[in-house]
């Protein structure tokens, strides 16, 4: 069993391979996204956030999923276009995966177990926020409406926590 997200590698939307201990010592938001959703101007808090505290050592890692009403493009090159020209997203973004079920990346497996939802462990739309703290450890999930700027004030208390 992982002991924290450092554990997991993922391939950025480039198909390079990045290992998660890369960012150990950063607070993350983890994020499932879909361009074609009601929860997709999200991306514009996101950014915001983003552009906020990633001086900080804070990032953002966007992990595009189909899963959800097929709410995402096909190719990867649309997905990164969109939100680049739409929301200026330059955070990292991933390649498009699976959250949930038997082909749920092992990311989104371990993100689910260490905090569950309401009802269920299981992701259930776009948009489901989790806050890893500076030793790769789940700290908090927020449910697909929760909007970016609310999570404001939980990423500074992560911020000035030393690891």
């Amino acid at each position: 069993m992982p002991n924290s997200i450092y554990d997991f590698t993922a391939l950025l939307s480039n198909g390079d391979k990045v290992f998660l201990e890369n960012y150990q010592g950063k607070v993350l938001l983890i994020v499932n996204t879909a361009s074609k959703c009601g929860f997709t101007p999200q991306f514009k808090g996101l950014q915001n956030l983003y552009d906020s505290y990633k001086d900080d050592d804070f990032a953002i890692l966007g992990f595009p999923c189909a899963q959800f009403a097929n709410q995402e493009f096909e190719q990867q090159d649309e997905i990164i276009h969109y939100c680049q020209s739409n929301y200026g997203v330059d955070f990292p973004m991933f390649q498009k995966i699976d959250v949930k079920g038997e082909h749920a990346h092992p990311l989104f497996q371990y993100l689910t177990s260490a905090k569950k939802g309401i009802l269920t462990e299981d992701i259930k739309w776009n948009f489901t926020k989790f806050l890893i703290n500076r030793n790769g450890e789940v700290v908090k999930r927020y449910a697909p409406s929760t909007k970016p700027e609310k999570i404001a004030g939980d990423i500074e208390k992560e911020l000035v926590k030393s690891c």
